[in-house]
């Protein structure tokens, strides 16, 4: 018993000394005193940047909003599990959305780039098209490889809607033998 008492008293102090180094280096930090283990970055890729900056100017009478998370843009009907349908979305986001002035939401658009191809990314992208679909938001999806310049984006957003038909004028019934004249 005599030499089990300094032998667990030595391993204390190996096990109070090991704590307060590795607290001095952080990585027992975490806690609300210590520091957190964050740091700044960009919230948008290069070509993100450049397809923004061709949004604001081919688009300078909306909104352009980027990384927004698809649960602020759709949201659930009544009468359906909130949670169970929020789950669905909650974690994905935009690259774009394009809102009026009086931030209504006109459409949403992805960057699409080689990520996209993997299986996964493409059971991601088809549940948010089809969140997308359903809840009647246009959802534009371009490839990085072919981003669209500002005339592009403009004719995109500002296709001429299509003539209606006009109305047949109705012609008189000839009856057999005579002409109009």
């Amino acid at each position: 018993m005599k030499t089990t008492l300094p032998l667990l008293f030595a391993v204390l102090v190996v096990v109070t000394v090991a704590l307060v180094v590795l607290k001095k280096l952080g990585f027992l930090a975490g806690g609300a005193q210590g520091a957190w283990p964050f740091y700044i970055k960009r919230p948008l890729s290069q070509p993100e940047q450049v397809l923004y900056h061709r949004l604001v100017r081919a688009l300078p009478d909306h909104i352009i909003l980027a990384q927004v998370q698809v649960s602020r843009v759709l949201g659930v009907k009544k009468g359906f599990n909130f949670h169970e349908w929020n789950n669905r979305i909650n974690r994905l986001s935009y690259d774009f959305v394009v809102c009026g002035k009086d931030a209504s939401v006109i459409a949403a658009i992805e960057l699409d780039d080689k990520s996209h191809e993997a299986a996964a990314r493409g059971k991601t992208d088809a549940k948010k098209d089809k969140a997308s679909t359903d809840a009647g938001l246009r959802l534009v999806r371009w490839h990085v490889k072919a981003m669209p310049n500002e005339e592009a984006i403009r004719s995109e957003f500002f296709k001429p809607e299509p003539a209606a038909a006009e109305p047949a004028v109705p012609q008189p019934k000839l009856r057999a033998g005579k002409s109009a004249a």
